[in-house]
């Protein structure tokens, strides 16, 4: 029920941070796993790696244009016929004051978190739908975030309103590619222990405390979402946004008011 083997997945920021944690998931359930860098060199000692896992490969390609896309579309052309996975990972994220939120925030963010995702899965598709059958479905899996349906208390306004619209855009997405045999879903973490989380947490640690199970996420939280959505496991899934946050985003007054 969780076996990838015999599966091609591309994650796309799949070198460093939720990205690395997604294509370490991937080749650990036996996929081979592709994954896209800006930069060759960096892109090229993670992917050395992530091959002691399993098969990796690396595609250099800047997706946050229209060209970079084409390019990405173009190679993986020539590396495979089929596509049986697509993790939409690649993404940026931006904090500042209110008062002092900048304008070219919004075009960046709204461009890579949401038309990126959009347009990697319109040209990826003909390989998807070349590896979906009825009963065994490719999948698409976009990495949202908890900020995409809960108000925290970070000013990162143009990111949470991005990982809303790539929530919703899952959705649509969902419906327009079940004819062809492709699941499309999302995974919303909360806040991941990382080496930022960990600083971030210095400063605030009013987020551990807000969190109902008393940690953060740690990889195989991710893992474990990750492997359920592509492998058999969640074969009849789609157009589900999955939370993977410990309760962060459920109401607590309640508990307050206890």
């Amino acid at each position: 029920m969780f076996s990838l083997d015999g599966r091609t997945a591309l994650v796309t920021g799949g070198v460093r941070g939720v990205g690395a944690m997604c294509s370490r998931a991937l080749l650990a359930a036996g996929a081979r796993v592709l994954v896209t860098a800006r930069d060759r060199t960096a892109g090229a000692q993670a992917v050395e790696q992530l091959a002691e896992l399993g098969e990796c490969g690396l595609v250099v390609a800047d997706l946050s244009t229209g060209a970079g896309v084409g390019r990405l579309a173009d190679e993986l052309a020539q590396q495979v016929g089929a596509l049986d996975i697509l993790v939409n990972n690649a993404g940026v994220t931006w904090g500042a004051p209110f008062a002092a939120y900048p304008a070219e925030a919004w075009g960046k963010l709204q461009q890579l978190n949401v038309a990126t995702p959009f347009l990697v899965a319109q040209a990826t598709a003909d390989l998807l739908g070349a590896a979906g059958r009825s009963g065994a479905p490719a999948r698409i899996v976009n990495m949202g975030s908890i900020d995409g349906h809960a108000v925290g208390r970070f000013q990162n306004y143009a990111y949470a309103a991005s990982k809303a619209a790539l929530h919703h855009l899952t959705r649509v997405l969902a419906l327009e590619l079940a004819p062809r045999d492709i699941t499309v879903n999302a995974i919303a973490p909360g806040p991941i222990m990382t080496k930022m989380t960990a600083a971030l947490l210095d400063r605030h640690p009013e987020i551990l405390a807000a969190n109902p199970l008393g940690r953060l996420a740690e990889p195989d939280d991710i893992a474990g979402a990750l492997v359920y959505l592509t492998a058999p496991s969640g074969a009849y899934v789609t157009g589900s946004v999955m939370p993977v946050d410990g309760g962060f985003a459920l109401p607590t007054w309640g508990a307050e008011s206890a």
